[in-house]
């Protein structure tokens, strides 16, 4: 058994020494990488990978998951705030659902989720108000976190007292709110004003001027239906306007100049404010639909006509001076016939009546001032630039200006317009001129490096003829010798047994070593 081990060995030995040493190096290198390959696989294979499950959890529900967790027997990571756990990522789907289905992680609140807690058996009506009163709060802050930029919220509000005097039911509820935003991510007015309708809906007679809602920097956040957008909202989105405003303004003026003296030739700057006052105006107006004569429509007509007629009478009463006669007046007389006729006539009118609510443009360009740079056509002198061509650019840019400022209801002349305006010629320090110097530098490194490259390639490729051309000349060499050289002669038929041909092997071997390689290949050819 251990002869046959040596013999493997020997074969192993004899195969191994037949390669080069860099073969050898090679070989090592590249079993000891396979080897180091595998065992990095292995290891990340056998390796438990984690994902994370949940982040930004409260206390209370970082803890009611960690139980559930140990009980299950599912390993866990819990980061050093105790706000995340990671779980294998194999077990992220199940232990989400199963979380949820216990209802452990209730954002820091646990809403009407507290009444199924306990029995209310023998529950007080104070004890009541309280857990009502905490169950909406939970609730509420449920609510407000499920939006994706908030990490936390807390909610409290304040309840008026049920009374029996309807003044007191007249009184409202109050709220006070403070939410904390993850990193990265910012409120706009759509957002805030979302919170105070989910606030302002949850709880019964609470409007949202009793609503007061802050972020974690103790900045107020208003909503836009009380009182306007808050200061910073507003700032920016002003800011972002005016910004808007002369970006447009100014990539107008580039294109147009652009296309007559080149792109890279023209410099525009521009400067504007803005007045963001918004007014707004009620007009009640009352027309005629007839406007020829100015009379509205007849709608109802009344008509009404009487006419009297009376014939006359005889005076009654005997002259005298009796208890019932009048003194003087005269006993007998008669009077003429009377007619009267009355007429009237009611006609109801309908005129056009238009009730106007208006409310001005959101902003108005306040002020504006454009300065323009022109290359001249020869560099270096900027009378190359004609005052011809600036008084067209000029006005042009005047005409702009005009137009900007029509709504500021302030009028200017057309000197004060001219000033608003600034056209000078200028040759442009361009920053391309030295990214183009430094282009051409690495493009001289790469051609010169390139022409190393190629130089080494030609000499290796020079070497190597070389060598192959002095071994090819060195094996014909070694073949004319051994074509010349006499080939030891052994008398075969004088040995009387093969011990001395062995000895003369040997001896020719030891002293002539490649005459008696030379004479195997002879012996080998003739066979």
């Amino acid at each position: 058994m251990n002869e046959n081990l040596l013999q493997y060995w020997e074969k192993v030995k004899q195969y191994w020494n037949r390669y080069s040493r860099t073969t050898k190096i090679t070989f090592i290198a590249t079993v000891v990488l396979l080897i180091l390959t595998a065992a990095i696989i292995s290891i990340n294979l056998s390796k438990t990978e984690y994902s994370l499950a949940f982040t930004e959890l409260q206390p209370s529900d970082a803890s009611a998951i960690k139980s559930y967790l140990d009980t299950a027997k599912i390993p866990y990571h819990l980061s050093a705030d105790g706000k995340s756990i990671e779980v294998p990522t194999s077990e992220v789907a199940n232990v989400k659902l199963g979380v949820e289905s216990q209802g452990l992680n209730k954002n820091g609140s646990l809403g009407f989720g507290a009444f199924s807690d306990s029995s209310s058996f023998g529950i007080t009506d104070n004890e009541f108000k309280v857990k009502y009163l905490n169950a909406i709060q939970g609730e509420l802050q449920q609510l407000i976190n499920a939006n994706q930029a908030i990490a936390s919220s807390k909610v409290l509000i304040s309840l008026p007292e049920e009374g029996p005097f309807l003044q007191q039911q007249q009184e409202k509820a109050t709220a006070s709110v403070v939410v904390q935003t993850k990193q990265g991510y910012t409120l706009d007015q759509a957002k805030v004003d979302t919170i105070y309708n989910l606030v302002s809906h949850s709880v019964k007679n609470l409007p949202l001027e009793n609503i007061t809602i802050s972020d974690q920097y103790g900045q107020s956040l208003v909503s836009s239906k009380v009182g306007g957008t808050s200061s910073t909202s507003l700032v920016t989105s002003q800011a972002d306007i005016n910004n808007q405003f002369r970006n447009d303004l100014q990539k107008n003026i580039n294109t147009m100049l652009g296309t007559m003296f080149g792109r890279d030739k023209v410099n525009v700057s521009v400067f504007s404010t803005m007045n963001f006052d918004q007014k707004k105006s009620k007009e009640q107006l009352v027309s005629a639909p007839n406007q020829v004569d100015q009379k509205g429509l007849e709608i109802s007509l009344q008509e009404a006509s009487e006419s009297y007629q009376n014939n006359g009478a005889d005076t009654g009463g005997v002259p005298g001076t009796g208890t019932t006669d009048v003194p003087g007046y005269p006993g007998a007389a008669s009077s003429g016939k009377s007619n009267s006729e009355k007429n009237n006539k009611t006609v109801n009118y309908e005129v056009n009546r238009i009730t106007n609510d208006i409310i001005s443009t959101p902003y108005v360009v306040k002020d504006l001032s454009i300065n323009v740079g022109i290359e001249p056509p020869v560099k270096d002198d900027p009378n190359s630039l004609t005052a011809e061509t600036k008084a067209a650019v000029q006005s042009a840019l005047v005409n702009i200006v005009r137009t900007a400022l029509a709504d500021n209801k302030v009028t200017y002349t057309d000197e004060d317009l001219q000033k608003k305006v600034t056209v000078f010629a200028h040759s442009f320090a361009r920053p391309t001129d030295t990214l183009a110097s430094k282009t051409t530098t690495y493009l001289t490194y790469a051609g010169l490096a390139l022409a190393a490259l190629a130089i080494g390639l030609i000499a290796g490729f020079a070497i190597r003829k070389r060598r192959k051309a002095v071994q090819q000349q060195l094996e014909q060499e070694m073949n004319m010798a051994a074509g010349k050289a006499e080939l030891p002669t052994i008398d075969i038929e004088n040995v009387t047994n093969d011990n001395q041909v062995r000895k003369q092997l040997e001896t020719l071997a030891k002293k002539r070593p490649e005459d008696f390689v030379n004479l195997l290949r002879t012996w080998l050819v003739d066979e």
